[in-house]
């Protein structure tokens, strides 16, 4: 059996987004400063953003990260869907590191073991541990965390593949029960992350990103599920942004605000065919 590498190398550095890390530096600062966001009250703990090139989605996901600007964090989740075909329900990185441009970012192998077995608890599969993937819904994220961040955090990533309600629910019951018996100075940040519509007119695009955009607003995990599952909308990481939203509940946040919305037709010019992008915070107010 081949030996898994210590850093998960990337597949989309340089293509996705820069493989510069100061042009990379550079653009994801530029986003997160340009994006004007309401009045937020209390603490966030957890944020929805877009996963495709920053070219295209790079403007929206600066809303999501400008709400985690210059804060400190422990561990970040990243929950994100996986797009290859799959056995198992949750997968995770068999590395140590992801590798970007910006540097190494370090797995919470302990803290991934301890959600496998809860996960498990929830009559789900042990998670799949996988060495160099081609998933980049996940990697996408990790830069804009690297420059909104302040200081070094712990990673821990999962794919899953399952678009159950079930299968999502089950995720977020053992993400929440985790966090919650980790000691509470240790702060963690939840990230989902998802595209919405692919490939519609705009005006088609619209209609189902409202309609999802509008379940994530009213808190409703099973209503993303559902509309998902019903055609009314439509966002490819549905079970990612799902599972959040019912580890955030568990862990007391009551608010959604979506900060932001768009479409590739903003940046392209093209509006004949257009992939949705969406960006949100999730708050725990008083």
């Amino acid at each position: 059996m081949a030996k898994v590498s210590e850093f998960r190398p990337s597949p989309i550095a340089g293509l996705w987004y820069s493989g510069n890390p100061q042009q990379l530096s550079q653009q994801i600062d530029q986003y997160i400063e340009q994006a004007q966001l309401p009045r937020l009250e209390g603490e966030v703990i957890a944020i929805i953003a877009p996963h495709a090139g920053h070219r295209y989605s790079g403007r929206t996901a600066g809303y999501a990260y400008r709400c985690i600007k210059d804060k400190e964090y422990e561990r970040v989740v990243v929950v994100s869907p996986l797009h290859a075909y799959a056995h198992a329900t949750v997968l995770t990185s068999a590395h140590q590191a992801y590798a970007t441009p910006l540097g190494p970012i370090w797995i919470d192998k302990e803290l991934v073991q301890k959600i496998d077995r809860a996960l498990v608890e929830e009559g789900e599969m042990p998670m799949q541990a996988i060495a160099n993937d081609s998933e980049h819904s996940l990697e996408i994220e990790l830069p804009f965390l690297q420059r909104a961040i302040t200081g070094d955090f712990k990673l821990i990533p999962l794919m899953i593949h399952s678009r159950s309600a079930q299968a999502a629910q089950s995720l977020g019951i053992a993400l929440a029960k985790v966090l919650q018996n980790e000691p509470s100075e240790k702060k963690t940040l939840l990230v989902a992350s998802t595209d919405l519509s692919h490939f519609y007119p705009e005006a088609v695009a619209y209609e189902l990103d409202s309609e999802m955009l509008r379940q994530i607003a009213d808190f409703s995990p099973e209503g993303v599920i559902a509309a998902d599952h019903s055609g009314k909308g439509q966002a490819c990481g549905a079970a990612a942004v799902a599972a959040v939203l019912w580890a955030a509940k568990y862990l007391g946040a009551n608010s959604v605000e979506i900060l932001h919305r768009s479409t590739s037709g903003d940046e392209t010019g093209d509006h004949h065919s257009v992939v949705g992008y969406g960006a949100a915070v999730v708050l725990k107010r008083p």
